[in-house]
């Protein structure tokens, strides 16, 4: 097999599109959560996923299809990773326009460690890492071993987790599946993705963690993801040098007296240079804007989980 071999120029003259994984064990949950995502989306997005013909869209939205690719009426595209991330990940590159973000749908027995660098590949930027778990998984000891070890694992490189099927389990269940949780992957912020629970295509919407809106890097969802979330906007006062920078960010679950979801913003520095900060779930990642994604410093948006 031919070792892949990345772009020798970047794509879109520069411009970095948000990319988030979504894993999850067979069976959790993944493909209907980006069916939501298809259906609820209001802007143009890249969907890789296992098997095309697997995605339910409504026909009359298919613009064009080509062999595992799909081609929506608002812009989207779903293509098929059978032949790697690499042919996946050129055939969107090939692409005059970008898409504002890319979701990548992993395999059932993907571990999300092993495909993160495919995050930072040319054109694109890492946004995160969602694991879809099922309540009845999380909690049958009657599971191989393997397997248990397998779900641990995914759930253990998790920036956030959209737990699912809470709505078919009893409260007991689902707060044994919880507590399960918070040993696997402590600290890392847990959504309610049961049906019922949350309002119609939420769980789509909560996919597409950040990414471009407007041109703005900076820019994160709304308030609407999730009756339990609050998004405030914190002011930054002048140039910061990372320390500063790292000190402030240190103090935001204090600040809003919650646990942190999402942040985003961009900060200038003294020596006049533009950082993009991201917080996903227990990822933190400041990181130096390209010129070509040059902006005006920006208010944080920070989003937390009500207590």
């Amino acid at each position: 097999m031919t070792a892949y071999t990345e772009p020798e120029f970047l794509p879109w003259d520069g411009r970095r599109v948000p990319l988030t994984f979504v894993g999850g064990y067979l069976g959790a949950g993944k493909t209907s959560a980006i069916n939501e995502l298809l259906a609820a989306s209001d802007r143009p997005i890249a969907v890789i996923v296992n098997d095309v013909g697997a995605i339910n869209i409504d026909a009359r939205l298919v613009k064009k299809r080509n062999g595992d690719t799909l081609e929506l009426t608002d812009g989207c595209v779903c293509c098929s990773s059978i032949d790697g991330f690499g042919a996946a990940f050129d055939q969107i590159r090939a692409r005059a326009v970008p898409p504002e973000h890319i979701i990548v749908e992993l395999s059932g027995v993907a571990e999300a460690s092993n495909v993160i660098p495919w995050g930072n590949s040319a054109g694109f930027l890492l946004d995160g890492v969602v694991i879809v778990a099922a309540v009845d998984q999380l909690v049958d000891t009657g599971l191989p071993g393997w397997v248990r070890q397998h779900i641990d694992r995914q759930v253990s490189e998790a920036d956030m987790i959209v737990l699912t099927k809470t709505d078919l389990a009893d409260r007991p269940t689902t707060t044994a599946a919880i507590a399960r949780l918070g040993e696997l992957a402590p600290g890392v912020p847990v959504v309610d993705g049961g049906l019922g629970r949350r309002e119609p295509e939420a769980l789509g919407r909560f996919l597409a963690l950040g990414g471009h809106r407007a041109g703005d890097i900076a820019a994160v969802p709304g308030p609407t993801l999730f009756d339990l979330h609050q998004t405030d906007m914190m002011p930054i006062d002048g140039p910061l040098d990372r320390g500063e920078l790292e000190a402030l960010l240190d103090q935001l679950p204090r600040h809003f007296g919650g646990q942190i979801v999402r942040a985003k913003g961009v900060v200038a520095t003294p020596d006049d240079e533009r950082l993009l900060v991201q917080i996903v779930g227990s990822r933190r990642e400041i990181s130096v804007l390209l010129p070509s994604e040059r902006q005006d410093p920006t208010d944080l948006v920070v989003i937390s989980l009500r207590q």
